[in-house]
């Protein structure tokens, strides 16, 4: 079967193009896929990061056709007109911001009118944005309605495809691990020091409102409490970190917790997450999360919330903590429960008996049944 799949991967970075990358590989064992990536993903005035390039040293690669600018209507005809001479039996899209709405609807309403029509698969990672606006919804039917079906990582998101198109054939697989990135990323050097005579606790990813990292600094001083850790927030801040620091001097927690505004090549991600103790998600609202996979495929416990599907991904008492979401003292409850039990070695046994049966073969498994 000749499959093309549409998204980011390599030079891009974030759990996305790391998330294409592994599936173009896995399901390249099985069938001829195709992947078809960016020229151009965002115009510099629409991206609030430093860049939208990986870093890394040994990122994850894999070989790609990049076509499609995101502002260039130009390349999504060019891009129809070489898959309709390519004839694939199916186009797979990636789907996680509105942005893509316009580019999306017209190369689905290009490729329906080749001689013969490829299926046209969405891959869902976040059907609505994490922080929406009144014109999502429209642009999810704009870019999805000619999907002939749809996959989704959560319950949450499957019910939200099903409100939209209740007719959809529709498929809902667990995101695999991340734990290649771990073996294709040598550890590298932290570069900060962090103590060495407490438990680390770590936040990383992007740092956005609903994340709730004020959450996690919130709880902090009932965590400080019963036990002396340590606070690494590692990722990049898409918005000014002053609140923050003043939170914490606040909170009179400054010492304890170390910020580092910088996005993490993959070498320092595994780094980081291999030494921390636990990692903390606090979100406040969330569809699911690379960022789990990431933690979890190296083998780190996650404390995280009950929002959208990430107690899909976490599973309570086995391979973390769930706790309520903008619950400060829950929240705290939840983190020192972790280390009063000493729950890291068994999270952490469990977590190796889920990842050894977690593989991308049964995500092509989930979209080849859509097939």
């Amino acid at each position: 079967m000749r499959i093309a799949l549409i998204g980011p991967t390599y030079p891009y970075r974030g759990g996305i193009a790391h998330y294409t990358t592994l599936l173009a590989r896995a399901w390249r064992q099985r069938q001829t896929v195709r992947l078809i990536s960016f020229s151009r993903q965002y115009p510099r005035w629409l991206f609030p990061g430093q860049s939208d390039r990986d870093p890394s040293q040994q990122p994850l690669q894999t070989e790609a056709d990049y076509w499609i600018d995101g502002i260039n209507p130009l390349t999504w005809w060019q891009t129809a007109r070489r898959l309709r001479a390519w004839q694939p039996q199916a186009v797979v899209f990636s789907w996680w911001v509105p942005f893509w709405a316009p580019a999306w609807a017209t190369l689905t309403w290009l490729l329906q009118r080749a001689p013969q029509p490829p299926r046209l698969l969405f891959i869902c990672h976040n059907v609505l944005p994490h922080e929406s606006a009144p014109l999502d919804r429209a642009a999810v039917r704009l870019a999805l309605g000619r999907g002939d079906g749809f996959l989704a990582h959560s319950q949450a998101d499957a019910a939200l495809l099903r409100q939209i198109f209740p007719q959809a054939r529709l498929a809902v697989a667990a995101m695999p691990s991340f734990a290649e990135l771990g073996r294709a990323a040598a550890p590298a050097p932290l570069p900060v020091t962090l103590p060495a005579d407490r438990p680390l606790l770590l936040f990383f990813g992007f740092v956005r409102p609903y994340k709730g990292l004020d959450v996690l600094l919130a709880a902090l001083p009932a965590v400080l409490a019963q036990q002396p850790v340590h606070l690494l927030v590692a990722g990049e801040f898409w918005q000014d970190t002053a609140d923050y620091g003043a939170m914490l001097h606040r909170l009179g927690v400054a010492e304890a917790v170390t910020l580092w505004n910088q996005y993490l090549p993959d070498e320092q991600l595994v780094a980081y997450v291999r030494r921390a103790d636990v990692v903390v998600l606090p979100y406040r609202q969330a569809t699911q999360s690379a960022v789990i996979q990431v933690a979890l495929g190296q083998g780190t416990p996650v404390i995280t919330t009950n929002v959208g599907g990430l107690a899909e991904a976490v599973q309570d008492g086995r391979t973390g903590l769930i706790a309520p979401p903008d619950d400060p003292a829950a929240l705290a409850a939840a983190i020192n429960r972790f280390f009063r039990e000493d729950l890291g070695p068994p999270l952490r046994a469990h977590i190796a008996q889920i990842q050894a049966h977690s593989s991308w073969e049964q995500l092509v498994d989930a979209l080849e049944s859509l097939l």
